[in-house]
């Protein structure tokens, strides 16, 4: 016999730690917080819910990790989660299936905001994070999976499996991306971005572009990351660019080393590991390429 704590868990899945309170609606759960710091944990499910976050520091929580999905749901004909509150931390969620069409369905659309995400899984959708632009706020985003995301079609702009407006850093550890299906991996025109320690594969991806752009230029470090670069790309000119679209940020110092990159097996091509567009001092060192990958282009 189910217990009627169990039986209201299993109905309302949306409980603020802070207070016990349960909500059939992810929506009803930020909504009761409003301008106030809380925890939402989500039981394990699948989840065609949306929500948007105008104010507050609220952290949402899987309450077993990997185990609290959010399948399709879209708010605003954004994304699942709608962030322009003060902070948000996200814990160990899925998100999939976002899609809209404007063709930018992500699984987070951070409008203003510092932002923190880890132990999650974006897959299937058109865009695992896209954001607007706050040159005050921080992103940070640790032990994370993105897969299968991105697009180039319709006649519609791009996405990425992330797209970083002109926020103030941006900062990815210990993640994966892989199998994309269009766009760049990591889009970013974030003056200050760190890249370490992670995974980039590619040797599924379909019509991909570059592993890391970083248009408007950018410092920080890239170090300790795997590239191996596949066959079906819209773009396989570099593995890294700077600056391609203008130089907005200075990309003095920007310190890429101690990578590893590569061609797929059986992919046979040259091309470059960094493609530089500023003309800025940077340092690329102590990085291993594989067969038919050169250093550096200045463009």
């Amino acid at each position: 016999m189910v217990g009627p704590e169990a039986l209201a868990q299993k109905n309302a899945p949306f409980t603020v730690a802070e207070n016990g309170r349960t909500f059939h609606s992810l929506s009803a759960a930020v909504e009761s917080i409003g301008a106030r710091r809380a925890t939402i944990i989500i039981a394990p499910g699948a989840y065609g819910d949306c929500a948007v976050q105008t104010e507050g520091q609220i952290t949402y929580r899987s309450a077993v990790p990997g185990k609290a999905i959010l399948d399709g749901g879209v708010c605003e004909g954004k994304a699942a989660l709608v962030l322009r509150g003060q902070s948000a931390v996200v814990d160990g969620i899925i998100f999939q299936n976002q899609r809209v069409p404007d063709g930018n369905g992500a699984g987070i659309r951070l409008e203003r905001g510092n932002l923190t995400i880890s132990n999650a899984l974006f897959r299937n959708s058109e865009q695992g994070l896209l954001t607007a632009d706050d040159a005050n706020g921080s992103i940070v985003i640790d032990r994370s999976t993105f897969q299968r995301l991105g697009r180039c079609d319709r006649g519609l702009s791009c996405a990425h499996s992330i797209y970083i407006g002109d926020y103030g850093s941006l900062r990815v550890t210990n993640s994966r991306f892989e199998k994309g299906n269009g766009g760049h991996y990591i889009k970013s025109r974030a003056p200050r971005v760190t890249v370490t320690n992670s995974s980039f594969d590619d040797t599924q991806g379909r019509a991909t572009n570059y592993m890391i752009d970083l248009p408007a230029g950018a410092s920080g470090v890239i170090n300790g990351n795997v590239f191996v670069q596949g066959q079906n790309k819209e773009n396989w000119s570099a593995f890294i660019a700077i600056a391609a679209e203008g130089k907005n940020h200075s990309s003095t110092g920007l310190n890429i080393h101690s990578n590893s990159a590569s061609l797929a097996q059986g992919v046979q091509r040259n091309t470059w590991f960094v493609a530089d567009w500023s003309g800025d001092q940077m340092r690329i060192a102590n990085n291993s390429l594989g067969r038919g990958l050169t250093r550096y282009q200045k463009r």
